[in-house]
């Protein structure tokens, strides 16, 4: 049995398949991000998997090499997208975006998880830790990941002292204590509940 993702899915449903992630659910602050990848079956690079068994410079790099060899879009959820809709219609919302952006639109979209987004511009499949098994969503993972760091680097240079280029805007004790400390800034949802409960205490 192989460790790690491989082309399998991508073989069966045959055709132009697009792999889809998302990243950023969790975090206090920050946009959604999502990616679509189309992967050449004669061009993967080496070294894909789950974003997280990925070391950043390794990450860094094959941002680089999926742009050079693969095709690529990257779709986003804003912080008020996220407060409107949930964390999860706005997960949703960016993957949807993602597979729209792509140069051409594929055949099928093999999306991680067990949801659909709605209004998707061509047939999909969800699977289930999709990102440690099929290649093209380890991509796409990769892709959304390097996408979403960089943003909550630039975030953090104009709202320092929250630790986003660190904690790309995770409730670690770090980001709770600044969150007390300095308050609420534009960037965080304010639909999560330890941003919510500190505006409350403000607002009382």
């Amino acid at each position: 049995m192989q460790d790690g993702p491989d082309f399998s899915h991508e073989r069966a449903l045959g055709g132009s398949v697009a792999g889809v992630d998302e990243v950023g659910r969790g975090p206090l602050a920050g946009p959604v991000t999502a990616a679509a990848v189309v992967l050449d079956p004669g061009a993967i690079p080496e070294g894909l998997n789950d974003s997280k068994k990925v070391p950043q410079a390794k990450r860094e790099v094959l941002f680089d090499t999926l742009h050079e060899v693969a095709q690529v879009s990257i779709g986003w959820a804003d912080i008020d997208e996220i407060d409107a809709l949930n964390i999860r219609g706005a997960s949703l919302l960016a993957m949807r975006r993602a597979v729209e952006g792509l140069p051409h639109a594929p055949s099928h979209a093999l999306i991680d998880g067990n949801a659909v987004p709605p209004d998707m511009p061509c047939a999909a499949t969800t699977l289930i830790k999709g990102d440690a098994r099929s290649l093209s969503i380890a991509a796409a993972s990769i892709v959304a990941k390097v996408a979403r760091d960089r943003v909550m680097v630039a975030l953090a240079q104009q709202h320092p002292g929250y630790g986003w280029e660190r904690n790309a805007g995770y409730g670690t004790a770090e980001h709770l204590a600044a969150l007390r400390d300095l308050g609420v800034t534009p960037a965080h949802r304010r639909s999560f509940k330890p941003v919510h409960n500190i505006l409350y205490q403000a607002n009382n």
